[in-house]
């Protein structure tokens, strides 16, 4: 599925598209939020994960933003973390 909007700025972009894959997955539990992208109007070439993708031990996903520090963190109110933790 492919979702256009505007947006002023790439973050507002990221945050906006990120409500629409986490709304779409509470509606359609089949979503995979691992496989979301984001990219610049009609440069598909370009396509940015929204999620980390970081697979864990029980085989969830995260779906913290790329490049986070800390704890992978998987889907949902009670979702497992796991990982090394704050590098810092």
């Amino acid at each position: 599925m492919h979702v256009a909007f505007g947006t002023q700025t790439l973050a507002d972009a990221r945050e906006q598209a990120v409500r629409y894959v986490e709304g779409l997955a509470i509606l359609r539990p089949a979503v995979a939020l691992g496989v979301a992208r984001l990219s610049y109007a009609d440069a598909w070439h370009l396509a940015e994960p929204l999620f980390c993708g970081a697979v864990g031990p029980d085989g969830e996903t995260c779906v913290d933003v790329p490049e986070h520090p800390g704890f992978h963190r998987a889907a949902g109110i009670n979702g497992l973390s796991w990982g090394g933790g704050d590098p810092g």
